[in-house]
Formats: C-alpha cells, sequence, structure tokens
C-alpha cells in the first residue's frame, strides 16, 4: 500500500462482496428493483461473460475426466497442517533449520496452530469470478422439511410456506432440470437396475441439476451447465446497460477491512477497505447504503473478524459433510441385457426407454456387422456415444438422513484413467449430515497470514459419536447400491474422502433468532450492524446433507427482498 495516497471514494446503492450464484442472486434482483450495485471479487475473471461454467467448454464436453486439472488448479486450500517431519534423504549440505525452534513459520497456506486431527485438510476457496460455480457440480436439491430444516425442536428461520416460494424462484434463477438427461440409454439402465434390486431404491429419481440443453445437443449431445453467469442473466455480458439501475463487477478487488461505526444495536458500515490486486500499492474506500458479503462459509467470516465483529457464533458451529465414495464398473449381464432390461421396465408403454432399447439395439447390431467383417475399430461397448451420463439420486429422507448421488461427473478424486471406457463408470457419492456443535468452529489468527494476507483460518472439528455411527450406516448402504449395479473401479474402492472434500462447509455465519448462538437473523442482516447483509452456506443453521446452494440461493432471494422494502422494524 502506498501510505502517501488518499483513499478513493466510490459510490454505489449496494456494495456485493463476493461473485459466486449467491452474490449474483443479490445483483440480479437488486439492479432489477432500480438499485445501482458494485460487485467486487478478489478472484480474475476467466470467462467472457461473467462467471460462466468452464465446464461448457468444447473439450470438457467431450472428456469430463481431463476437468479434474481445472478444478484442481482452481481450489485454495485453507489450512494446511505444519508438516515438521524432516526430509530425511535431503542432501546433508542443503539448508536445513531446527523446526522445534521455528516452530510458528508458516509458508504457503502452511499453518503451524493447525492441528492435524481436528482439521478439515481438504477445505478449500475458489478465488476467481464467478467462485466454485465456475467448476460446481450442479446439484440442486431442495432441503429435507424435517431433516434439514429442523433440528433439537428447532425450525428454520424462514417459514416452510415462504420458503418453497423462494425455491421456486431460486430454481428459475438457476435453471433447475431434471430431464436433461432422463432420454439417454445409460441413465435409464441404471435406474431401472435399481428399481429391480430391492424396495430401498424404489424412490431413485433424477438428480436435480442446474443445467439445460444446448442448442446443438442433438448432433453433439452437449448440455449447457448454470453458473453465476445464469443467474445474473443479461447482467452477465460485461457490455450490457439495464433498462433500470446499473452494475459494475470489478474482478480482482479484495475487500480486506469494513469499518464499522456506532455502538450497541444500530452500528452501520462506513465504507469497505479494498485491495486492488493487480496494484497492491492502492488500497481505495468504496462507500454504499449496504453491503453484502457472500464470498464462501470460510472468507465471510474472515472478513467480518477483520473488521472487528464479536458476535460469540461467528465462526462456530461449523458443519461439514462426511462423505464415502465409490465407483462402479456396470456388471456383464446389465450390459448384455440392455434391450430386455429397459423394455420389460417399460412394460411397453414407456416410449422413452423403448427408443433407448432400439438405439442400442441398432448400434449393437451395427458394431457386431463391423467386427464380423474384419473391422478391428468396432466398438464393444453397446451405448452409442452420445448416450448422455447418467444422473440419478436418493434424496434424503427420514429414515435415509444422507444424499445419495449416482452418476458421472469430475471432481478432484475418481479421474477414470484413460484405458477405461468411461460409459461402464458409475459414480457412487454419498453426502452424510453433521449437526451444530459451538465446539466445531473455524478461527482466525492475529498472528499468521494467508496467501491473501487475511487472518490465517485454523479449523477444530470433528464427528461425534452418534455421526460417526449414521456415517457407517450411509457407507453401507452406499455398498449395497454399488453390488446392485457392479463391481468396483480398481482404485475407486469405497472410501470416505478427506474431510472438507464436498466443500459444504455450513453453519459459520449461521442465520437465527438469537444473537447468543447466530451471526444474522432471518433476512440475512448481521446483528446489531444495520446495513450489512450475509450470504452463502455459512447461513445454515442446522448441517445438511444436500448439496447447499440452492438453498443458499433460496435465502439470498429473501434478503435481497429485505433490502428493497427495507428491514422490519428499521
Amino acid at each position: 500500500m502506498n501510505a502517501s495516497a488518499a483513499p478513493t471514494p466510490v459510490e454505489a446503492d449496494v456494495l456485493v462482496i463476493g461473485s459466486g450464484p449467491v452474490g449474483c442472486t443479490f445483483a440480479r434482483k437488486l439492479v432489477d428493483a432500480g438499485k445501482s450495485v458494485l460487485m467486487i471479487d478478489a478472484g480474475a475473471q476467466l470467462s467472457r461473460r461473467y462467471g460462466e461454467h468452464l465446464k461448457n467448454s468444447y473439450l470438457f464436453q467431450k472428456n469430463i475426466d481431463l476437468f479434474v486439472a481445472v478444478i484442481k488448479g482452481n481450489l485454495l486450500p485453507l489450512s494446511t497442517a505444519t508438516s515438521r517431519e524432516p526430509v530425511l534423504t535431503l542432501d546433508p549440505s542443503a539448508f536445513s533449520y531446527d523446526p522445534d525452534e521455528y516452530a510458528g513459520f508458516s509458508m504457503r497456506n502452511q499453518n503451524p496452530e493447525q492441528r492435524v486431527h481436528v482439521n478439515l485438510p481438504a477445505a478449500a476457496a475458489t478465488y476467481a469470478v464467478g467462485g466454485m460455480a465456475t467448476h460446481w457440480t450442479c446439484a440442486v436439491p431442495r432441503f429435507h422439511p424435517e431433516v434439514e430444516r429442523q433440528y433439537g425442536g428447532q425450525g428454520y428461520p424462514i417459514d416452510d410456506k415462504e420458503m418453497d416460494r423462494l425455491y421456486d424462484e431460486a430454481e428459475s434463477l438457476l435453471a433447475r432440470s431434471t430431464s436433461v438427461f432422463t432420454a439417454s440409454a445409460r441413465h435409464l439402465l441404471v435406474k431401472r437396475v435399481l428399481q429391480r434390486a430391492g424396495e430401498e431404491f424404489a424412490e431413485v429419481t433424477e438428480l436435480p441439476l442446474a443445467v439445460s440443453d444446448r442448442a446443438d445437443s442433438a448432433r453433439t449431445s452437449a448440455v449447457t451447465w448454470s453458473a453465476a453467469d445464469t443467474v445474473l442473466g443479461e447482467l452477465a455480458d460485461p457490455v450490457h446497460t439495464p433498462s433500470r439501475g446499473s452494475f459494475t463487477l470489478l474482478p480482482e478487488h479484495q475487500c480486506v477491512h469494513l469499518e464499522i461505526n456506532g455502538s450497541g444495536k444500530h452500528q452501520k458500515v462506513q465504507y469497505a477497505m479494498v485491495r486492488n490486486l493487480r496494484d497492491v500499492r492502492e488500497e481505495i474506500r468504496l462507500r454504499a447504503d449496504t453491503y453484502v458479503v457472500a464470498c464462501g462459509a470460510v472468507p465471510t467470516p474472515q472478513l467480518l473478524f477483520n473488521s472487528g465483529v464479536t458476535l460469540p457464533a461467528l465462526g462456530r458451529y461449523l458443519t461439514e459433510q462426511p462423505m464415502s465414495f465409490c465407483q462402479v464398473v456396470l456388471q456383464q449381464e446389465h450390459m448384455d441385457g440392455i434391450e430386455e432390461i429397459l423394455r420389460t421396465a417399460s412394460g411397453g408403454g414407456d416410449a422413452t426407454a423403448e427408443a433407448a432399447a432400439d438405439r442400442v439395439a441398432r448400434y449393437r447390431a451395427t458394431q457386431l456387422k463391423r467386427l464380423r467383417s474384419g473391422d478391428r475399430c468396432a466398438d464393444p461397448v453397446p451405448f452409442p456415444p452420445g448416450e448422455r451420463d447418467p444422473n440419478l439420486a436418493l434424496l434424503v429422507s427420514d429414515r435415509r438422513p444422507w444424499h445419495c448421488q449416482i452418476h458421472r461427473d469430475a471432481f478432484t478424486y475418481g479421474a477414470v484413467p484413460p484405458n477405461v471406457d468411461p460409459r461402464l463408470i458409475v459414480d457412487l457419492r454419498w453426502f452424510g449430515i453433521s449437526r451444530p456443535h459451538p465446539e466445531n468452529r473455524v478461527t482466525f489468527s492475529r498472528a499468521l497470514r494467508d496467501t491473501f494476507d487475511m487472518p490465517q483460518p485454523t479449523f477444530h472439528f470433528c464427528l461425534d459419536e452418534a455421526e460417526r455411527k449414521e456415517t457407517d450406516r450411509m457407507n453401507e448402504h452406499m455398498l449395497r447400491t454399488a453390488s446392485a449395479l457392479g463391481g468396483f473401479m480398481p482404485g475407486s474402492e469405497p472410501v470416505f474422502l478427506t474431510p472438507g472434500l464436498p466443500l459444504h462447509i455450513a453453519g459459520t455465519t449461521r442465520m437465527g433468532a438469537n444473537p447468543l448462538d447466530s451471526v444474522v437473523d432471518e433476512y440475512s442482516k448481521v446483528w446489531n450492524i444495520d446495513n450489512l447483509y450475509l450470504g452463502g452456506n455459512g447461513l445454515h443453521p442446522f448441517g445438511n446433507a444436500s448439496n447447499p446452494t440452492l438453498t443458499s440461493v433460496a435465502t439470498a432471494l429473501h434478503a435481497a427482498d429485505t433490502i428493497v422494502k427495507g428491514h422490519p422494524g428499521h
């Protein structure tokens, strides 16, 4: 920072910090209401439109497993416990130091304050315009009314009728669909096999996804994955001028501090101190009437901590999903009998299944004809190459409090080797639930700084005995599901994933009715600060097994309406 340079005021009705789907929900609604909105993000703009899903690229549409490297390259680990073990094979003449003497040294987000056994080592943040939605799975189930929107005798801060309305609007904003993959022979085969496997799989259904068909999908089988740009609509085009209000987005502008004045129950944010990361010498003050912070379940409380907010629940009641995973290679008998399975299940009355069976039969016959003619390039897999991936789910229920995804997608784990045909592979991802406990928390250091020169986060998280038992029951259910479909992919046998890997941390800025055990009220306004609102997964108060983005967008819609209409009681 150039200490002699005077901070520059910039005016807007609303400053939105964070450009993921939640921040973009605020922006879209507020601009539509005639507000001038300035949005900032510490990350770079990676696409022509603001916050596009990077998986929409032609290359990744053709080979989803290549997308794994993109995801890994966009995730910044939040807290890596410092390894104090010496490199025993290091050249003895090389530089070395005594780790007992320099126990507090931190480099590249290694955190000497982090205890290994209570860490979430895979927890990470994405710094890019669009946030994690530049590479998310696009799964958008609703929270279960009893399992995820109630806990310990308490109901969700927003009542059920209002939540249903907000869910409808959120699903529209995200272009939710359950029909894009339903005609695929691969999708139908997996669904029919599970339905025949037993009563516990009778509820298998389409995975709700934020996705739509592309104009060229009939020829290429390509789809358009929704992201922050979908939520923004026309505002995602940098040259678009809205008919009402205004919208400006500044990439690589990091908010480092909110200046909050006043005392008691009616404090106010006066300005945001923002660092231009393209010119680290420059810090500017951005002034607005209202401030929205929606930059992630850890960066959001980190910013509030750095701004002097001392609410007792800040960073506490942290929840994250225990998760088990495996990959299955479809059984030979399923592949040999695709046509029969689809036709029998349809009972002659399902035109979609009949059409899929016909496609498989024609393709199988064509490839056998090629093989018999001596063509060594005949395809041994009877799925035509254009058949889309399966995307199925067993949604949370009161007797099965975990969320099950039966699909194919790219993650930082589970990539299929190039010599394995991905049409034969099905991913099973089972997401469990942890409940809010005040001792599960993220704290922020007053001594250590992270990559973005903010207080270093440190996790303190573990499952209790009941949660561990429930997770074991969840894993047994996944094993039964896998056995109905096929054998395990070598290297992707059933495993519990590294804590934090779901990237669904919640509770750190939880919503509630009491400032002693929550950070925001039911309208997402920070307690005692009249013009500061929060958004994101951190607001969910009870833990969740379902993917949280849809509910986060719904609560943002509720908050945006409140900003437009005025907070009750103010």
